[in-house]
């Protein structure tokens, strides 16, 4: 496995208007690096954003879709999705307030 840093493992929000509506609940997704596991995405939460405590971490892997140009078939990059349970004493994640 790469020597992943905790600053590596967030890749960037997923913004949908699901992962949206479950922010009520203290929930935030995530897309994460490919090799990241669930408390090393729980320790870079924690770490980047301060004053937030990670109650559970749900991952999920999302293959490749297959993708056409002209004859030819490729696929596109695997990735990595997460989401985030917050603590009820915990703050919210900033970077979705103005959202």
């Amino acid at each position: 496995m790469a020597n992943v840093q905790y600053y590596d493992v967030i890749l960037k929000p997923i913004v949908t208007e699901k992962s949206m509506a479950a922010m009520g609940e203290k929930k935030y997704t995530f897309l994460v690096h490919t090799e990241a596991n669930k408390s090393m995405i729980k320790e870079a939460v924690e770490k980047m954003f301060e004053g937030t405590k990670v109650k559970n971490v749900n991952t999920m892997n999302l293959d490749g879709k297959t993708k056409r140009r002209g004859m030819t078939f490729g696929k596109t990059a695997k990735t990595k999705k997460a989401i985030v349970t917050l603590t009820e004493d915990s703050k919210d994640i900033e970077i979705f307030e103005g959202l």
